[in-house]
């Protein structure tokens, strides 16, 4: 039985803020989320998140009834928190203690370290730096058996010349995890119950420590402050870029491409620079999608170019088609095969036809558009009266004028022509020409006003 602690229960002082630093994002997902759905994977029976600063933000934000949360009131160290946790813990059941600031944690490289874990032993995962900085140093005897850690500011010279570091990340048997927390001290500058000493426990008690690597370091970066979340965005996103550049996507500039949730492509796409995709994203196969674009929940069939500075969210759109550039796809839409969205524009709960246009400066809004309708210049569909919104009909092969306002609930009717500068407000009959001008005046004579001088004031 596997049972997951996950320390979550800081402030993060360095952050300077008021959201708890687990809540803080990367690749638009708070860090807590990141861990949780590593878990996913694990084969994990019971898990427990131990939360303090921010009260009853945490759950609320992470909104996950399988989760036990339990509430470290005082934050008295990392002992103090497993100690807590420890109660809800079956005492048959191995404890796997992970980090909620710690977002880059890998499935793979924790199923090893439960894999060295054996029934009986404690398993760590240890990594080895070129600068171990202020990390715990691992000593080992001369059979390079694990000994002890000592920590940075109780090591030698000799001691801080060890590059093999404690990562905090490790699994142990529950029952005896219980009893070492149990006998944690704070006599300390900190006044805190730290975690580390355990593993003096259990090597005096004859229990073997063994040790495992995650497969990348990065893994085991811990987010303190801005600065360290900015640079974990940074290998996170590289990360996905390296994995879609694999999969057979081509990135303009890997350094600046951003997927902030699931995005899956066909062959031979292509996406420039400064694109963020969000949500969950399938692109069919020869996309392209140019520089700064914002791409969320969509779904973008073969063959559609998507212009530069657009944003299209909650909608699809389907092959051959053309969006942009600045153009902008609201939630609900539905863009059909060789659809033309122009500069300017922007469709919002609408579905437009196959092979029509919208090509300029035009807003269309809770709409049926069929198929090969053309629409001008400045059209834009009156959906709402301030009160209620109403929906706008336009059958296949309509024409509508530059400049026209369609005052919904309105249908126009198959094949009809609306003349430019119209403003419509009944249903227009199919195959016909309809249009509503005042009538063109001039007035002989006119003169336009002019300023006068200062003097003549």
């Amino acid at each position: 039985m596997l049972e997951v602690i996950i320390l979550a229960a800081g402030k993060g002082t360095r952050m300077v803020s008021n959201l708890p630093k687990v809540l803080h994002e990367i690749a638009g997902k708070p860090l807590l989320q990141h861990v949780l759905d590593t878990c996913e994977g694990l084969g994990v029976d019971r898990l427990h998140v131990v939360y303090g600063y921010g009260g009853d933000s945490l759950p609320e934000k992470i909104n996950n009834t399988e989760i036990n949360w339990v509430l470290q009131s005082e934050q008295k160290g990392t002992g103090h928190a497993v100690d807590i946790a420890m109660s809800h813990v079956n005492d048959d059941s191995t404890v796997l203690i992970l980090y909620g600031d710690v977002p880059l944690i890998s499935k793979e490289s924790l199923n090893e370290l439960m894999r060295v874990a054996a029934e009986k032993s404690v398993g760590l995962m240890t990594a080895r730096l070129e600068n171990p900085g202020s990390y715990g140093r691992i000593q080992r005897d001369n059979n390079m058996y694990f000994q002890s850690i000592v920590e940075h500011r109780d090591a030698t010279a000799e001691q801080q010349k060890i590059n093999e570091i404690n990562t905090g990340v490790f699994a142990a048997p529950a029952r005896k995890l219980k009893l070492w927390v149990s006998k944690l001290g704070c006599e300390n500058t900190q006044g805190e119950y730290y975690l580390t000493d355990i593993f003096a426990m259990a090597v005096a008690e004859g229990v073997s420590v063994e040790t495992c690597q995650p497969f990348d370091n990065s893994e085991i970066l811990g987010i303190n402050d801005r600065q360290d979340l900015s640079f974990v965005e940074r290998i996170y996103q590289k990360k996905q870029a390296e994995h879609h550049l694999l999969a057979g996507l081509t990135i303009s500039d890997p350094a600046r491409f951003d997927v902030r949730g699931n995005l899956v492509h066909g062959k031979d796409c292509f996406v420039d620079i400064n694109v963020i995709f969000e949500g969950d994203v399938v692109l069919g196969d020869r996309v392209s999608i140019g520089s700064n674009c914002l791409i969320k929940n969509m779904w973008i069939g073969d063959d559609v170019e998507i212009r530069a500075n657009s944003i299209l969210e909650d909608s699809s759109i389907g092959e051959l088609a053309t969006v942009g550039p600045y153009s902008r796809v609201r939630p609900e839409s539905e863009i059909a095969a060789l659809a033309h969205i122009g500069n300017f524009v922007e469709i919002k709960k609408s579905r437009v036809g196959s092979g029509s246009k919208v090509n300029h400066l035009s807003y269309i809004g809770d709409s049926e558009i069929g198929a090969d309708v053309n629409i001008g210049a400045g059209v834009i569909t009156c959906n709402y009266d301030g009160a209620n919104k109403y929906k706008t009909i336009i059958g296949d092969k309509v024409f509508i004028g530059s400049d026209s306002q369609l005052v919904a609930p309105v249908e126009i009717g198959k094949g009809a022509t609306i003349g430019a500068g119209s403003t419509i407000t009944k249903d227009v009959p199919a195959g016909e020409l309809t249009l509503s001008r005042s009538a063109q005046q001039t007035k002989k004579g006119w003169q336009r006003p002019v300023k006068k001088k200062p003097e003549e004031d």
